[in-house]
């Protein structure tokens, strides 16, 4: 197997230093796909983003009663339902 050189990184006197080191490096030169390993990051919070829909007032109450009985907030109800819609084939 072939070795690859060992990636020296200098510090840096400024972000503009380190951008332009880091436009001209190419990695590949340094790493294969194989020198990397799997990793998962579990406590991470997916970014969510607040949104506004009308949706009419019955339609709401029926949800409100749904996520009653659910035991769950009627919005991560409808957060739910998205999601199942989504992945569908």
């Amino acid at each position: 197997m072939k070795k690859h050189p060992e990636l020296k990184v200098p510090k840096f006197k400024s972000e503009d230093k380190e951008r332009n080191f880091w436009g001209k490096v190419s990695l590949e030169h340094y790493f294969t796909s194989k020198d990397f390993e799997a990793v998962s990051f579990p406590n991470l919070k997916a970014t969510s983003r607040s949104i506004s829909i009308r949706i009419p007032e019955s339609m709401l109450m029926r949800l409100k009663e749904k996520a009653n009985e659910l035991h769950v907030p009627y919005q991560a109800l409808i957060k739910q339902y998205i999601a199942k819609e989504i992945v569908k084939p």
